[in-house]
């Protein structure tokens, strides 16, 4: 039986980016969009861009990153999954012992009440207590 990766693992596979043209409507993506499909790695640089206290929405981040890489959008399916694997991969620094200062921000993207924060493993009270402090 195949060793289960860590979240930590999942964040730093070797993916490269894509650029895939649609051909039907997609989520809301219409028909015949180039749709830029990041990567873990991506989402996790971008995170850290943001400035304490700032907050990023989810569309904000997938149309800065379609245009950061000449695209029409950003696949909201894969950025959910990548944006899990940047939380839960930052999250396994900090139970490693990496202080706080030094893991991704990713309480500054992540909605508190979304759904993907409902599937999170240690839930929606730190991403609330984070949020708070940087208030």
């Amino acid at each position: 039986m195949a060793i289960k990766k860590s979240w930590l693992d999942k964040l730093n596979e070797n993916k490269e980016p894509k650029i895939k043209r649609i051909d039907i409507d997609f989520a809301d993506i219409p028909s015949g969009c180039n749709m830029f499909i990041a990567t873990p790695k991506l989402i996790d640089a971008y995170i850290k861009e943001i400035s304490v206290g700032k907050r990023i929405d989810l569309k904000t981040l997938r149309k800065d990153l379609a245009i950061e890489h000449n695209a029409d959008c950003t696949c909201p399916v894969t950025t959910g999954i990548f944006l899990r694997i940047v939380a839960e991969a930052n999250y396994e620094k900090l139970q490693q012992g990496k202080p706080l200062e030094e893991i991704t921000p990713f309480w500054r993207v992540i909605e508190p009440n979304s759904a993907l924060a409902k599937k999170l493993s240690f839930g929606q009270e730190f991403l609330l207590q984070q949020m708070e402090k940087e208030q």
